[in-house]
Formats: C-alpha cells, structure tokens, sequence
C-alpha cells in the first residue's frame, strides 16, 4: 500500500438525495483518476461503490460505500452514501469519517429537505463543506435556479466558483471564476480557451461577488483589497481553502457525473482547496464514557474510530476505521473505549468498492 503524508489525503464523503448523481460522480471520478479502465452505471449494476447484489437489483446505494484514487500526488478516500432517508445512518457515519462533504445537487429538481437535514449535521460538526450541482446537460436544468435556493438556505457563504457554459443539451463546459478562463468538453476531455463573449459580463460580476466572500477569511487580505489591492489568484486560492477549512466559505462548482463534464474540475478542487486531516478543527469523541477533544496529530499515540461494520461472505467481519491520532499498523493492539478490551489489528487494507 502506498503511504501518503498526511497533508496529501484528502478524505471526502458524497451526500445527497436519491437520483442526485452520488454514485455516478464517484464513478466518473475513479474513471477520470484512472483508477477503473471504464466508467460503470448504475443503470446496469456495474459501479464500484454499489457493489452489493441488493444495490444492483435496487438501482441506488443502500450503504455507504469507500473507493479511493490517486490525483495530483494526492489520496482521496471517498465515501458515497446512500440518500434515501431510511439509511440516513449510513451517511451520518460517513460524516464522522470525512474532512470533507460535497453535497451533491440535482440541476433540474433542487435542492431537498433530506440535504437541508444533512446540512445541519455537518454544520453541528464544523465539517467543511462544497456543493457540486450536477446534471446540468438533463432537460430542465437551470444553475441560476439551484445557486439562488442554496444561497437562500445556506447563507453567503455560499460561493459559485464556476457557472456553466450553455445548459441542458447545449451544456459543453464550465467557466472558472477564479482563474477567469472556460474549460470545455467538446473533445470528451476538458480544454483551456477563452470564456464566451456572452458570459464576460457575467462572469465578471459573479467573479467580483467571489472574490468579495473569500478575502473576508483573512483580514491583511481583506484590508488590502479595500485598499484597491487586486489578489492574485495563488493569494485567493490559499484563502480560499481556510475559508472552506474553517467551514465559512462553501464553494460551488458544477458539471454532468455521466457526461462527464467538469468531473476533473471538481477533483482538482478537492486537492487544491479541500481540507487534510491536519487542516480539521479538534473534533469531540466518547473515550471510556468521558467526551474528550480531540486534535489532528500524527505523532500522537493512535486513537480510532469505527465509522461502520460489515460482514462479508468471504472476508468475514470488517470494521471500516477512521485514524483520527498517531499511526495505526498491521498487528497493533489498542484499548476498545467502549468495553476496556485490548484489540488487535489485523489484515489492514484499503477498500475500493467490494475489493481490497
């Protein structure tokens, strides 16, 4: 298994209602990635994340499932959870797991009561969150519709960091507010050109209105933009991702799972401004029946968490753990916070789908 320092992890649970697209962005992901060699559908029981026969059979995830891939030098762990209310357990576990969560919104229907709810869990927790609004090439699509509702129920941190270049079936790409450059899809792989002369208008207020919500993260920053000071866009991407660390901004980018189109886009996101485990505020957890806070520290001794239980027909009882302190190897024995019993571990792997 290949080690990663801890600031290049990047460990990132999918929510959302059913029929949002979860499962199909994360496989558009591991297909972007290289991870998988082709791109599975739900439709036809060939993703890795629904790998169970009862999933294949329903057609929508009913546990939370773990994929991860490697891009820019960077691991992302993720976590695709189910959205239908009665294994809305699942997705809570998830959330204790993850640094990050990008809420996943369907372009045409909107954002739903079951998102509002989650919302509220991660906010509880500070978890760092992003939106991705997705199916934006589907009949009735409509980006400035979805944008305005999550504003209107999330608040002003709510931060589009592109906006689509044609909608429905003209959809073809996205132009980047940060960097004010397009990237279409025309090809099937995303290219750099110039942002359409009918967006420029546009694209320039809403890149002022971004600018705006990130130098409020950092005060020199802030006081030398009311200054006249323009940042460079290596200044706002620094900020911008303490802006999402500390859970005060909440980008929004957008794209099609199945196209796919800006899949690349938001997995460079997660890398560039996505928080690590180090970037985590302390997190509160029960150890032998006494809450205690606990911070981020690799050179700690290991403390872990059970985030979820299985069992498989072959592989027999597997505990999913989330490191939160120290470093966790093959063989070592920690004390069980719930029972006071010594446990080994043993057989540690790393789960892509139903495969280790």
């Amino acid at each position: 298994m290949k080690a990663f320092a801890p600031e290049c992890i990047r460990n990132v649970v999918l929510v959302g209602p059913p029929g949002s697209g979860k499962t199909s962005l994360a496989e558009a992901m591991l297909y972007r990635a290289g991870a998988v060699g082709r791109v599975g559908r739900v439709e036809d029981g060939s993703t890795v994340c629904d790998h169970e026969p009862e999933e294949k059979a329903a057609g929508h995830s009913l546990s939370t499932g773990l994929a991860m891939f490697e891009w820019e030098g960077h691991k992302v762990n993720l976590l695709d959870t189910p959205g239908t209310y009665d294994f809305a357990g699942e997705a809570l576990g998830a959330l204790a797991a993850a640094d990050l969560a990008v809420f996943v919104v369907d372009a045409s229907s909107g954002l739903d009561h079951s998102s509002v709810s989650l919302w509220r869990e991660a906010s509880k927790r500070s978890l760092p969150r992003m939106l991705f609004i997705n199916k934006l090439d589907r009949e009735h699509a409509n980006f400035d519709s979805v944008l305005a509702e999550l504003q209107s129920a999330f608040g002003a941190g709510v931060a589009p960091l592109e906006i689509p270049i044609g909608l429905a079936e003209t959809f073809h790409g996205v132009a980047d507010l940060l960097t004010d450059t397009a990237w279409l899809y025309d090809s099937g792989h995303g290219e750099q050109a110039e942002i359409p002369e009918e967006l420029r208008v546009r694209e320039a207020d809403i890149h002022e209105a971004l600018v705006e919500n990130i130098v409020v993260a950092d005060d020199d920053l802030l006081e030398r933009y009311l200054d006249g000071d323009v940042p460079a866009f290596a200044e706002l991407e620094k900020v911008l991702g303490k802006g999402v660390a500390s859970a005060s901004v909440f980008p929004v980018v957008c794209g099609s799972a199945t196209g796919p189109i800006a899949v690349d886009r938001l997995c460079n996101y997660l890398v560039e401004v996505g928080p690590s485990p180090l970037d985590r505020t302390p997190i509160t957890v029960t150890v032998a029946g006494t809450e205690t806070e606990v911070a981020p520290d690799p050179a700690a001794d290991p403390l872990v968490q059970v985030f979820k239980t299985a069992v498989d027909p072959y592989l027999g009882h597997i505990s999913y753990l989330r490191v939160l302190t120290g470093t966790v190897r093959n063989d070592s024995s920690l004390t069980n916070g719930r029972t006071g019993d010594s446990e080994r571990f043993r057989n540690l792997v790393t789960m892509r789908g139903g495969e280790s």
